[in-house]
């Protein structure tokens, strides 16, 4: 491992000082979860208080239930209790914690229980976790209670599990905010136990809770859901530490598997394959596929690769893009980075002598991967892979190859002006200048070619004999034709890949910062027509596309930008627009839904629904890769809440 792969991750740092930074101006939070009411989370939270506060803590009690439990209140006697508000709704009057009382009593440590409650109407806000943040960004650290039925993410499989809606909910940007999530757990069996002794609720509120929502099965479903999430968010504080600290070892703390993808029928073979063993294993799963500079102009090779990747995507996987020249290298960085314990990968099987010339991706990794397992597959395949180097052959114009030849021409004839005037050595420098010429078009082939045929025309024509490849004096010439063969080749190679990173970096830069660069444009425009032509025109630079912005008429839907163009789709297109519409999904181009089509459609989605469709048609043969999928949605839902703002 070189001294550059142990440094930490520079945006990973960064990050990590930002959260430091956000965390000296604002409160931290501590959620205490559990997977039913009675299972201890106020006690918890209680007790952990009253060891603080032993400390010298300036600690005090917002809201805390006791739902009549004698424990709760012994506890709560040794702390300074915040009265609650008194708010009149439809002639009862409704105790609230009273968030403007807290504010002016500033504590280092507040304990407020039941995040996931509703405020009485006439509160300042809806929710008590809106309090809970208010408290933490005026700097003051919070103690709360929540059980897993409330989190907003889980709340379909909630209610399929306890068979009935869950109304209050806390949004999952909460938990993300909490410092600590503790896990307050009880066997299902010990709190069925507890309700029936009447410490969970009043003895004829806990014979209903029983019959209904306090079932061994549902408790235990909660169970798991509470000990997954709980999991989850110490997974992720794993892996925030272990990339910011730059540790490059895997830590098995969990399963979590990558698979190689690439363009060929065998990687559906593999992603087959990983998705079954995640499924055994209960892991998080990884498609990932490579763009390396021998690749980037093969059409055929990348959207093969890209609709491989969306067959993972559909079966679970999270689908990642890289790039870099070398695939082994890469896959490895990147599975490190994401402590990866497994990597599945095809292995191509051919003649010993082809190794000679050509690494097997597969042994390569299985060499490097120290402490990361590797499962190699191989096997036949429906049809036969065609040659990597044919499909590049087709994919690079004949032009370059009597380029390069015009080239090295160009540097002899320089040369054969030069000799007369500069020591033999000297003439190399011209043709190394036409190597990197060649190579600024980030084709390896031609670059290779002009390398050779510049070490054969300089031995040619200036080294002796002249006129003959053959050299004399084997110690001097021999020494500076084999050197700059090896020193063309490097350079050829380097430029290459400079040229093919700096291309990502800058088409990663533009897409960065293009959601910042429409939502500043379409901010500062008015007007229906206007925006279309704002929003349609930066979406087309983006992507590289024409874009039409179809809206909903009477009858159909009719093309809206360009205005008055004599654009006529077909009734196939016409019924893909449709489609995307009325479903509110992509279609199109590169999706599972009418895919024939030539271009993709994504539908515009307002708060209340789609409100018109975007048709966006690719200018090269190339699909549009996932991430630029992603990228278009967000364009389009920061299209579809201008337009909808407007209209209002």
């Amino acid at each position: 491992m070189s001294m550059d792969d142990a440094r930490p991750n520079p945006e990973r740092l960064l990050k990590k000082v930002q959260e430091e930074e956000r965390h000296q101006h604002t409160g931290k939070l501590k959620i205490y979860l559990g997977a039913a009411p009675g299972v201890g989370k106020t006690y918890s939270m209680l007790e952990d208080a009253l060891e603080q506060q032993k400390e010298g803590r300036d600690i005090i009690v917002g809201v805390a239930e006791s739902h009549g439990r004698k424990e709760i209140d012994t506890l709560l006697n040794n702390f300074e209790q915040l009265p609650r508000q008194q708010i009149n709704y439809h002639g009862q009057t409704l105790p609230e914690f009273d968030l403007d009382e807290a504010l002016r009593r500033h504590p280092q440590l507040i304990l407020i229980d039941e995040m996931a409650h509703t405020n009485a109407p006439g509160t300042r806000h809806k929710k008590r976790w809106q309090d809970i943040k208010e408290l933490m960004d005026r700097g003051i650290d919070v103690y709360t209670t929540l059980n897993v039925q409330h989190i907003e993410s889980l709340n379909d499989d909630v209610s399929h599990i306890i068979h009935a809606p869950v109304k209050e909910t806390v949004p999952d940007s909460m938990m993300e905010k909490a410092d600590t999530i503790e896990l307050v757990d009880l066997p299902p069996e010990d709190l069925i136990k507890r309700l029936r002794e009447g410490k969970v609720y009043f003895p004829e509120r806990a014979e209903l809770a029983e019959k209904h929502f306090f079932r061994k099965g549902n408790l235990t479903a909660l169970r798991e859901l509470a000990l997954r999430t709980t999991a989850e968010r110490v997974s992720s504080q794993v892996l925030l530490y272990r990339q910011g600290e730059g540790i490059q070892h895997i830590w098995p703390t969990k399963d979590k598997i990558l698979v190689c993808v690439g363009p060929g029928p065998e990687s559906q073979k593999l992603i087959r394959a990983a998705f079954k063993t995640a499924s055994h294993l209960k892991a998080e799963w990884i498609a990932v596929y490579v763009d390396t500079p021998r690749y980037t102009s093969a059409d055929e090779i990348r959207n093969d690769a890209i609709l491989n990747l969306r067959l993972a995507e559909q079966l679970g996987a999270e689908i990642r893009v890289l790039t870099g020249s070398d695939v082994v290298s890469e896959v490895l960085r990147f599975a490190r980075e994401q402590n990866v314990t497994e990597i599945i990968v095809w292995k191509h099987i051919r003649p010993r002598w082809k190794n000679l010339f050509h690494h097997n991706v597969s042994d390569e990794l299985v060499r490097l991967s120290n402490e990361i397992d590797v499962y190699i597959m191989t096997g036949s395949i429906e049809r036969p892979l065609q040659p990597a180097v044919s499909s590049h052959h087709a994919s690079v114009p004949w032009l370059i190859y009597l380029f390069s030849f015009g080239i090295v021409g160009l540097a002899t004839l320089i040369n054969l002006l030069l000799y007369p005037y500069l020591a033999t050595p000297n003439l190399v420098m011209v043709y190394l200048l036409g190597v990197v010429i060649v190579a600024l078009f980030a084709k390896p082939i031609p670059s290779v070619i002009t390398s050779a045929l510049s070490v054969l025309a300089y031995d040619y024509f200036f080294v002796e004999p002249f006129y003959s490849v053959m050299v004399y004096n084997k110690l001097n010439d021999l020494f500076t034709v084999g050197i700059m063969l090896l020193v063309t080749l490097v350079i050829s190679h380097l430029t290459i890949t400079i040229r093919h990173q700096a291309i990502t970096a800058k088409h990663f830069q533009q897409r960065t910062s293009a959601l910042y660069n429409l939502s500043r444009r379409l901010s500062k425009t008015r007007g229906v027509e206007k925006l279309l032509a704002v929003g349609a025109l930066y979406i087309e630079e983006i992507f590289n596309s024409k874009v039409l912005v179809l809206l909903p008429k009477p009858h159909q839907l009719e093309i809206a930008y360009p205005k008055g163009a004599k654009i006529k789709l077909s009734e196939k297109e016409k019924g893909v627009a449709q489609w995307s519409f009325d479903m509110g999904q992509n279609a199109g181009l590169g999706t599972d839904t009418l895919p024939a089509s030539e271009a993709v459609y994504i539908p515009l989605l307002a708060s209340k629904g789609p409100i018109g469709v975007l048709r966006i048609q690719p200018k090269t043969n190339e699909l549009f890769s996932p991430e630029e999928m992603r990228l278009m949605e967000a364009c389009a839902n920061i299209f579809a809440l201008s337009l909808e703002v407007d209209r209002r």
